[in-house]
């Protein structure tokens, strides 16, 4: 059973997370033949607060 954790920034709607985990278990049904039915895919939402670029916070740098 393939396992992808993903990490990304807070702030993304539940609209684009769905097409994320979609895309994602249709890339590796693809590229490893994995049933669908099979494939995991989790998001770790990091708060922009806690998420560091270039030794500054992303929410510091005004990341979306």
């Amino acid at each position: 059973m393939p396992i992808a954790r993903i990490s990304i920034m807070d702030g993304r709607d539940d609209e684009q997370k769905a097409a994320l985990i979609a895309a994602v278990t249709e890339a590796i049904h693809e590229s490893l033949g994995a049933p669908r039915e099979n494939i995991r895919v989790l998001l770790d939402e990091v708060p922009r607060s806690q998420w560091g670029i270039a030794g500054k916070t992303a929410l510091a740098l005004g990341r979306h």
